[in-house]
């Protein structure tokens, strides 16, 4: 059984406290992921989702409430703040935009080098999240802002996973790239993920994006926990969620018609993936396709 590693008690944050703007964005969360989870997190904007994982590695400072990260608050000893920062890894949306150093192998060493690690732990921190974010070699010694947006994008990430988190946070990682790109990050943040076996934390507004790389979701709705659940019961709840205007992804809808339509399909799918599997299964049970 995986412990706990994070969990959050009755968290409320509230922007511009004692003036006419004082805003709830976070109202009264409770929540426990546990370690080794990849967990989607979904919600429009506005929901309180980045406000929260602003929370899990003390960027914020909650209004009230608790934050533990493996069952130490983490706000009782803030001399220990810095260690939860390098614990509780978070890449923004658009990441890109903070490299800063004059190469790429310098830029993904930013971290652990502040981390007082020797020269030998740093270099094999920033080989090991080059290859897992898919840079090559050759590409270390470059410029990084001689590379496209997607290595950019990579090399951004890969200065945070080379920190080597117990948890990662990922705002959006793959905002605004092509339809390629976006598949070649997010595959290997699953393939990341089950090699090191730590705890993801994937925020999306892509319903499908979720259903297809998290174990778990967990639905912010008006800065609220709305849903916290296993991906299939999370979408099987598809007509709530329409309510609070979120989609479900498009196969869940095909699948949901053809079974209002009598074909023996099942309702709960959410991945073409999973589609695949369930048809056959049903052929398999069944003998034959049923004929027109």
């Amino acid at each position: 059984m995986n412990t706990l590693m994070i969990k959050i008690e009755n968290l409320t944050y509230k922007y511009s406290v004692g003036t006419p703007f004082e805003q709830v964005a976070v109202d009264n969360v409770n929540l426990e992921i546990a370690g080794g989870e990849m967990v989607g997190v979904i919600g429009h904007t506005g929901s309180g989702k980045s406000t929260l994982i602003q929370h899990l590695n003390g960027l914020l400072k909650p209004t009230s409430g608790t934050v533990y990260l493996n069952g130490q608050d983490i706000w009782a000893d803030k001399s220990k703040l810095r260690q939860v920062r390098f614990d509780v890894g978070l890449v923004f949306q658009y990441p890109e935009y903070q490299l800063f150093e004059e190469t790429v192998y310098k830029d993904i060493a930013f971290g652990p080098k502040n981390m007082g690690l020797s020269e030998e732990e740093i270099d094999r921190r920033v080989r090991k999240a080059a290859e897992f974010t898919g840079l090559r070699e050759e590409l270390l010694q470059k410029s990084p802002f001689e590379l496209s947006g997607g290595q950019k994008r990579r090399v951004a990430i890969a200065g945070v996973i080379a920190m080597e988190p117990k948890v990662l946070i990922l705002d959006e990682p793959a905002a605004g790239l092509d339809p390629r790109g976006r598949n070649q990050i997010l595959n290997q943040i699953k393939a990341y993920h089950e090699e090191v076996k730590n705890t993801v934390l994937l925020v999306s507004h892509s319903m499908e994006d979720v259903a297809a790389f998290a174990d778990k979701v967990l639905v912010m709705n008006k800065a609220k926990v709305f849903a916290y659940d296993t991906v299939e019961n999370v979408f099987a709840r598809s007509e709530e969620l329409k309510a609070i205007r979120l989609a479900v992804p498009q196969i869940t809808n095909v699948f949901r018609q053809l079974s209002r339509e009598g074909y023996p399909v099942p309702e709960n799918v959410y991945t073409v993936a999973y589609a695949k599997r369930k048809l056959l299964a049903t052929l398999a049970e069944r003998g034959k396709l049923p004929h027109a």
